[in-house]
């Protein structure tokens, strides 16, 4: 199994606050690559080419995976 590469995570504004527990953490310091984990499992970390990335958020931003609907 390789190594993982030296991610340096960050939280978005919202979840920089102590008393929020679990946050989505998003680095994009590795060229090519955005690694996603959830705060609450920093272990376990996605990660996506820049492309399919690019197609995540897209199908967000359009509702694809709206639950309140």
């Amino acid at each position: 199994m390789s190594k993982l590469p030296e991610f340096e995570f960050v939280k978005t504004a919202a979840c920089r606050d102590q008393r929020v527990g679990n946050c989505p953490e998003i680095a994009l310091n590795v060229p090519g690559v955005v690694a996603l984990r959830d705060s609450n499992r920093p272990d376990m970390v996605v990660t996506y080419t820049a492309a399919e990335w690019a197609d995540l958020t897209a199908a967000i931003k359009g509702g694809e995976f709206d639950l309140s609907a």
